[in-house]
């Protein structure tokens, strides 16, 4: 497994690339240290399988930096936010983006090793912290925020898929817990997003927050 580090402080890089070496392999690092460098590895390695980015980098804004990684990496390469900042507004927008996580600086070795085999299972991994209720309506950043009437308009078993979701399992794990076929879990998960009216899964696990429903206990 190929993983880009993208920080502009090379000890925590270093202190990132010690952690990830406890990942069995262990993975190839490659590092970048600002914002282009990010967008000249993504471009350069084709084989890349996930992306840790802080946003606080130079070379441009990070949402300009975001949309750009976005952009030129394959839609399946998650890309998990590492910061040392805990605003829940740019938290959201970079999920509104396409980020897949949000793991704070703060974090154990042990929760983020975990964090990121979740996200790499194909799961989804934001701190409980910053899934708190917020506003009614729609949210600071722009999501769409879910209402009772959305979550009435899902069947019982899709109720049960959201709030695997919420806990940010994969369609693997909410199979075996749930003891369906992984297909029939996808087909739940489409069906769940358009009732939502969100566009990926780290969107719904925000929108699963509003209803209720726990999300992912990693933490110590």
């Amino acid at each position: 497994m190929k993983i880009l580090i993208a920080d502009d402080h090379e000890l925590f890089r270093d202190g990132l690339r010690h952690v990830l070496s406890q990942f069995e392999g262990p993975p190839t690092v490659i590092e970048a240290s600002d914002f282009p460098q990010a967008i000249d590895a993504a471009e350069r390695e084709s084989d890349i399988g996930i992306v840790l980015l802080d946003l606080a980098m130079p070379g441009m804004s990070w949402g300009d930096g975001l949309a750009k990684l976005r952009e030129v990496l394959p839609a399946d390469v998650p890309v998990i936010v590492l910061s040392a900042s805990d605003d829940r507004r740019h938290v959201l927008q970079a999920v509104n983006m396409g980020a897949a996580g949000f793991i704070p600086k703060t974090s154990s070795s042990r929760v983020m090793l975990s964090a990121l085999k979740l996200v790499l299972s194909g799961g989804v991994y934001l701190p409980p912290a910053l899934l708190d209720q917020g506003p009614t309506g729609s949210d600071a950043a722009g999501l769409p925020v879910a209402g009772e009437s959305a979550l009435a308009a899902l069947t019982p078993r899709q109720r049960e898929v959201l709030a695997l979701l919420g806990q940010g399992k994969s369609n693997k794990e909410i199979a075996r817990v749930l003891e369906l076929a992984e297909g029939t879990v996808k087909l739940h998960v489409t069906a769940i997003l358009k009732a939502l009216n969100v566009n990926n899964r780290t969107r719904a696990v925000v929108a699963a927050s509003h209803l209720g429903l726990n999300g992912p206990d990693l933490n110590t």
